[in-house]
Order: C-alpha cells, then sequence, then structure tokens
C-alpha cells in the first residue's frame, strides 16, 4: 500500500513499510499547483488537479484512465462504487450579475462522459452524498433534500422537505439507507434531529427517531458503522456564562429504535471531540477544560472505562478498532498514549510534536502524523510509527519547501486481517522522537536554589467504570434492585444503631460539662423506655445549642424560643424516668 504526499515539491507517491521509498510506477507530477487529490474508497482509483487537468489513474498500474479540462477544480472525491467522479471550482457570476456557469460536475469514470451539472455555491457540503451501495445519492438543495437514484441525475427520485433543513447525514452500510436530518430552532423553537429511513418522509409520525434541544448553532452528526445510532454533537458559537472562548457543546444519543439521551459528561468545558468504536457498541469522548477528560461509554450512555485527565484534544480508533490513540495536537504538544482497547492497558506513549494530521494505515499496524502547511509552515514533513511506540520512518521537506497533505491509499474492510496487540516495541532503524524537555523559566533570583516542583493541577489517574460484580456482568432485574437496596438500608441501619450507641456512652462518659440532670447511660432492661430517654436527650442536647446560638446574639425564630421554653418539663420528665428504673 502507498501514502499519497502533495506539496510545493509536486505529487508523489511512498510505499509504504517496511520499504518507504518512492513508487516508481506512479510518475510524479512535478507542478507547483496541484490544488486536490482523492483515492477511491477501495483505493484502487486515484485523481488529481494540477492546475491544468484533472487525471484519475488505476494506482497499481498507473495506466491514466481519463482525464477533464477542469484546471481551476479544487475539491474531488470518487462515488463508493467508483462509478462517479465529482468535481467542484468556485462558483463565479457573470460581470453583468447573470449567474454563472454550473461549477458541481459528476463524471463518469468508466466513459468520461459528465453526467450532471449543478450550481453549488458553496464549499461546505458541496459534494452529494451515496449510500454504500450507489443505489441512491442524495443532495441539500435550498433547504430541502434531493434523492435520485441509481446514478440517474437527469430525475429526482425522492425530496425530504422539512422546514429549513440545514445538513443531513447517509448512513453507512447496506440497505435500507437511513437518513439524519437537521434543522436549527428559530424564534424561540428548539432545534432538532430525525431519523428517516429511505423513502418514508411523510411527516414527523414516518421518523424513526427525534431529538429536540436548544443550545445548538451547528451540529456534527456521526452514525456508528452498522447504522444502529447516531452521535450529535451540537454548539453554540458563544458561551453565554463566558467559561470557555469555544462556545458550549453538549452531546446527544440517538438511535434507529427511538430511544434518545443526553450523554452525561462528568466534567465541563468543550468537547474536543467524539469518535466510534468500529465495533459500534462503544463511543470515545474527550472533553473538559484541560487536562481534558477521556472516556468510553456503551449503548446506554453508561461510562465503560475513564481514562482520567491529560493533554490530549483528539480520538483515534484503529481500523479494527482494538486500539485507541488518545492524542494532543494542535497547540497541545503532541503527546500520545496509544490504548489496548480489550484489556484498557497503554500500549506506549510516543511523542509528534508539532503534528497538524494524523491517520491510522489500513493495516491497522501503522500511524502516519504529519506536519503541513498552511497550519504551520515550518518544519513541514511526515513520520511512520509503529502503535508499540518506534518511529519507522521520518521525511523532512528541505527549509524553502512546503508540503500540503499526506494520505493513506484506503482498503475496503476485511483486506487486513485483525492482528493480536503487542506491546514490546518494534525495532527501528531511527533514533526515538523524544522531544527535548524544555527547561520552564525561572527568575533569576531562584536560579541557584533547588528547584521545587509545583503542579497547577494534579492529573486524575485512568479507571474501570465497569461495575465490578464478581458473580454475573449481568443488569440486575427491577426486583433484584429492590431487595439489594433493602438489604444495603439495613445494614446501614444496623451500623448506625451501632455507632448511636457508642457515641451515648461516650457522650456519658464525658459528660462533666453537660447538663447536671444527665445521669451516666443505664439501661432499663424495656426497650421503649431507653427509647423514650434517648429521645429526651436528643431534644434536650438540641435546646442546650439554641441556648448557646442565642448567647453569641444570634436571633431565634418563634418555634425554636418556644422549644427552650419546653426545657424544664423535659428535664422533669427525664428524672421520672429514669427514677422510675
Amino acid at each position: 500500500f502507498t501514502l499519497s504526499v502533495r506539496g510545493s515539491e509536486g505529487l508523489y507517491m511512498v510505499n509504504g513499510p517496511p520499504s518507504f521509498t518512492e513508487s516508481t510506477a506512479f510518475q510524479r507530477d512535478s507542478g507547483k499547483n496541484c490544488k486536490a487529490v482523492a483515492f477511491s474508497k477501495d483505493g484502487s482509483l486515484f485523481a488529481w488537479c494540477n492546475g491544468e487537468k484533472v487525471n484519475v489513474v488505476n494506482v497499481t498500474s498507473a495506466e491514466l484512465l481519463c482525464s477533464f479540462d477542469l484546471p481551476k477544480a479544487v475539491c474531488l472525491q470518487f462515488s463508493p462504487k467508483n462509478n462517479v467522479l465529482a468535481t467542484w471550482q468556485a462558483y463565479t457570476t457573470a460581470k453583468d450579475g447573470t449567474a454563472g456557469a454550473p461549477n458541481l460536475q459528476l463524471h463518469d469514470v468508466k466513459t468520461g462522459k459528465c453526467l450532471k451539472s449543478f450550481i453549488q455555491k458553496k464549499m461546505q457540503n458541496w459534494c452529494p452524498c451515496w449510500a454504500d451501495d450507489e443505489s441512491i445519492c442524495a443532495r441539500n438543495v435550498n433547504n430541502e433534500v434531493h434523492f435520485f437514484e441509481n446514478n440517474n441525475f437527469n430525475t429526482i427520485a425522492n425530496k425530504l422537505h422539512l422546514q429549513k433543513v440545514n445538513d443531513f447525514v447517509l448512513s453507512p452500510g447496506v440497505q435500507p439507507t437511513k437518513v439524519a436530518v437537521y434543522v436549527p430552532g428559530s424564534k424561540g423553537a428548539p432545534s432538532f434531529v430525525r431519523l428517516y429511513q429511505y423513502p418514508n418522509f411523510g411527516g414527523p409520525q414516518s421518523a424513526l427517531a427525534n431529538k429536540s434541544f436548544f443550545k445548538a448553532d451547528k451540529v456534527t452528526m456521526l452514525w456508528n458503522k452498522k447504522a444502529t445510532a447516531v452521535l450529535v454533537i451540537a454548539s453554540t458559537e458563544v458561551d453565554k456564562t463566558g467559561a470557555s472562548y469555544y462556545g458550549e457543546q453538549t452531546l446527544h444519543y440517538i438511535a434507529t429504535n427511538g430511544e434518545s439521551a443526553v450523554v452525561q459528561l462528568p466534567k465541563n468545558g468543550p468537547i474536543y471531540d467524539v469518535v466510534w468504536n468500529p465495533n459500534s457498541v462503544e463511543f470515545c469522548a474527550v472533553y473538559g477544560f484541560m487536562p481534558a477528560k477521556a472516556t468510553v461509554f456503551n449503548l446506554k450512555c453508561d461510562p465503560v472505562f475513564d481514562f482520567g485527565t491529560g493533554p490530549r484534544n483528539a480520538a483515534y480508533y484503529s481500523p479494527h478498532g482494538h486500539i485507541l490513540v488518545l492524542a494532543g495536537f494542535g497547540n497541545l504538544r503532541g503527546q500520545m498514549e496509544v490504548w489496548d482497547v480489550k484489556n484498557y492497558k497503554l500500549i506506549s506513549k510516543p511523542v509528534a510534536s508539532d503534528s497538524t494530521y494524523f491517520a491510522w494505515c489500513p493495516d491497522g499496524e501503522h500511524i502516519v502524523t504529519a506536519t503541513c502547511a498552511p497550519r504551520l509552515r515550518v518544519s513541514n514533513g511526515y513520520k511512520i510509527w509503529h502503535y508499540t511506540g518506534s518511529l519507522l520512518h521520518n521525511y523532512e521537506v528541505p527549509s524553502n519547501e512546503e508540503m500540503w497533505q499526506v494520505s493513506w491509499q484506503p482498503f475496503l474492510d476485511g483486506v487486513f486481517p485483525a492482528k493480536a496487540v503487542k506491546y514490546q516495541v518494534v525495532p527501528s532503524e531511527l533514533p526515538g522522537a523524544e522531544p527535548k524537555p524544555a527547561q520552564a523559566y525561572r527568575p533569576p533570583a531562584l536560579r541557584n536554589k533547588p528547584v521545587t516542583s509545583s503542579k497547577l493541577h494534579e492529573d486524575e489517574p485512568p479507571q474501570n467504570m465497569k461495575p465490578q460484580s464478581g458473580s454475573s456482568d449481568k443488569p440486575l432485574s427491577k426486583t433484584a434492585l429492590k431487595n439489594q437496596r433493602k438489604h444495603e438500608a439495613k445494614k446501614a441501619a444496623k451500623q448506625e444503631a451501632k455507632a448511636d450507641a457508642n457515641q451515648d456512652s461516650v457522650q456519658s462518659s464525658a459528660s462533666q460539662n453537660a447538663p447536671r440532670s444527665v445521669v451516666p447511660a443505664v439501661t432499663s432492661g424495656d426497650p421503649e423506655v431507653d427509647k423514650k430517654i434517648k429521645n429526651l436527650k436528643k431534644k434536650l442536647k438540641a435546646i442546650e445549642q439554641l441556648k448557646e446560638q442565642a448567647a453569641a446574639g444570634k436571633q431565634l425564630e418563634k418555634n425554636q424560643l418556644e422549644k427552650i421554653q419546653k426545657e424544664t418539663a423535659l428535664l422533669q420528665e427525664l428524672e421520672d424516668l429514669e427514677l422510675g428504673l
């Protein structure tokens, strides 16, 4: 498998591990004007635009399949079964203000002919979405979702018409296709996300599930691989409380069976990243003010494992879902934690500083991290790692050049079998990329004195959140839970009674400064009388406290004053009971 690299040095392919040499099959395109590249979903085709043409080649044979005269194309994408190549260029209107030419084209890859052109003004969500078998294709047009069937783009087979559909996502996997749609709230009405099964769009009753919420200026919808549930990250542009620059985020869970929930995150602050495990039954969220927390949740939205806190803002599951990488990129130092998901054990902690990009290789063994322009214009290059922490290949571009993009050649699921997780570091020719620890600034007055380490915050350690019931992991039935609670309540009551008895004996032994009439605890043998004596003592103690408060100048309530007046009567009653022993 290969890695495509695009930058000011041109566009070329690099062979993956173990050789890391430049691919001789793909002829390097040395032009400095390569705007866009795209692999097909199965990795067999590759398309790029070099500022003159859009070319499509077969990756293994490097044979040119077709090329299109589209010098201004800046976005390319193949349909899932490689039948269609979609291209987009910036929309321009004529000088006299008349509508411009259609700027979104759909081309037949086999014949090279243009199937359909549309006007698509915005670059965001420019590409139509296909179901995995290409039976349907959908695009958002003026707040409606238009559906085409079997790549026939001349007739709209179906429309999903809701007031102001802002965004939609088709479910992955086999038929029947499901659609998640987002409608932003207006005039005091909440925003909502609805799930439909194609083509049943007849009103709110036909929806599989519906979740409405306030506090949403934009949402991100994430289907799991099995298309049974969607995670919705709803975010506002501004945090009204002023706690965060990044606005406010909430995480919602919606299942196709109609269930929905708000995922309760135990730490306040932004939600940096949420990812589904490819097994579709767990997801990981990275959230909270720095140092951020990371937690794995199950489909009931209960926490399964908490990774504690650390410098991180992203999470990446391996293609087979057996390894999870938590990482801190962007304004963090590039620390990565590689975890074995099955046993929740830490495998390695490599550091890829200044990284702007991270991706798992489809083999589930290797990782690429890269520093690309325009995000960072210095030290551009890429590194290839093994997940056990060893750096296998490191390429830096010359100082006067830039790297813009790297991407692995994709493969369909099942091409690479899942392998057992290794802990032993894979040998490498290269030294580890351990960055030099930066010395903290010390003012001149402290420079010759011993270093005292002070932490701004204590990191929380990882902890397993699964219920640790030795007998069975099955959830208890309602009656079993009830009985368990009763049992626990009885136990607690017993312990309390024991503690009270001890407390009484301690109090009576230390009662020189207690009221004169309180005599050492003696039991009468009659539990009823004992109970009355205990209650009277309790009341007298409360009165004593109220008197102290009054002496300290506190204004007492009417009922509290009445209590104090009853003191003599209570003392008398207590004396009578104790004399009757």
